[in-house]
């Protein structure tokens, strides 16, 4: 099976953005991923430091960064991981219905950001069936980056609580229709307004992807999305409303989801599942940080399979 990586690391260097780690933790993800039988050769690495040329391909500019998504997806039949540390943001959503998460290329101010809209029709949508990815996501506001339907979070207590994102959708939009029977008040309308706005924030990111009509509530027709079938699976460092931390470990500054994946993989010699991952990330993180990690798939997987590259 082919081997593909692309690796993003951002630290702003010289502007009023700056973060110190996110060079760090593309290095240590290199070595990471070198142990696991990829070869620099097949890595794409992007990253804002000294000596590199700004006006050449690898400057993490967002032109560069969709080139290199273009390179890394178009693959069939291989094994591709995707690794970015750098700011996180949200913009409005386009229909007016809520705010998509961002990545904020170097360029940013210039040329904007790139959003989860974006991401997910370049990284996402092209994906061959014979292939699958793995990304991490170590930036504030990074919990639903790729828009993927399936998201895992771990409670207090450490069990596992299934965000199905089309599913919560539907429910949405049912509450309003119901709301609305029997007569329209004002105040029902406007609750029912309320929930369908909600509804309409989760549909926006999915209704492209069947035939399916949100303002229809054809449950039936939503329940099938074609990318459901894809291979892919995002670990992200925080919730949507979260931010990110700095981490400084022995001295060198890192991002702490980079780290603390990077220690909990090393630790158990990468023999865990998709599920005791995301736990003993959370378990370090928890420690000195309120960011909680997330696990996204673009369908449902069994969470005590083995992760593997």
């Amino acid at each position: 099976m082919v081997r593909k990586a692309l690796l993003i690391g951002i630290n702003y260097t010289g502007t009023n953005h700056a973060l110190r780690g996110c060079h760090q933790d593309v290095r240590n993800m290199i070595e990471f991923l070198e142990y696991h039988g990829f070869h620099q050769d097949d890595m794409v690495v992007l990253m804002d430091q000294e000596g590199t040329d700004p006006h050449g391909s690898s400057w993490p500019t967002g032109q560069n960064i969709q080139r290199a998504i273009q390179w890394l997806i178009h693959t069939p039949n291989a094994s591709l991981f995707m690794h970015y540390s750098g700011h996180g943001g949200n913009i409005p959503d386009p229909d007016g219905t809520g705010t998509n998460a961002t990545i904020c290329p170097v360029d940013f101010e210039q040329h904007g950001q790139i959003d989860s809209d974006t991401l997910h029709q370049t990284l996402v949508t092209p994906l061959p069936p014979s292939s699958q990815i793995h990304a991490i996501f170590d930036c504030c506001h990074s919990g639903s980056v790729l828009e993927l339907s399936h998201v895992y979070r771990l409670d207090e207590s450490g069990h596992v609580l299934l965000l199905d994102n089309i599913k919560t959708g539907l429910r949405l939009a049912s509450s309003a229709a119901g709301l609305l029977q029997g007569g329209f008040t004002r105040e029902k309308v406007r609750d029912a307004q309320e929930l369908l706005g909600g509804a309409k924030s989760f549909f926006s990111s999915f209704s492209r992807l069947g035939s399916g009509n949100a303002d229809g509530l054809d449950e039936e027709a939503n329940s099938d999305y074609p990318e459901e079938a894809r291979q892919a699976i995002l670990y992200s460092g925080c919730r949507d409303d979260q931010t990110s931390a700095d981490a400084s470990i022995a001295g060198a500054a890192t991002g702490a989801m980079s780290w603390a994946f990077l220690k909990v993989m090393r630790e158990f010699d990468g023999q865990q599942s998709y599920v005791d991952i995301l736990r003993n990330t959370r378990e370090l993180l928890v420690q000195n940080y309120s960011q909680v990690p997330q696990l996204s798939c673009a369908g449902e997987i069994d969470l005590d399979s083995s992760f593997q590259l």
